[in-house]
């Protein structure tokens, strides 16, 4: 499953201002989505940045 978490833009605002209400439900809906889940495994993949 490709995920596209890179490009969303809840994360995006999420990471702007993490004590903001939306902030919690994004950091909530990580705990089940799948297409985060995915999004986890291709970093993985992907390995240590500027490596």
């Amino acid at each position: 499953m490709k995920s596209r978490c890179a490009t969303c833009p809840m994360k995006a605002k999420a990471e702007k201002n993490p004590r903001a209400l939306m902030s919690r439900l994004w950091k909530w809906h990580t705990t089940w989505c799948p297409g985060w889940k995915a999004y986890q495994k291709e970093l993985a993949r992907q390995g240590p940045q500027g490596k």
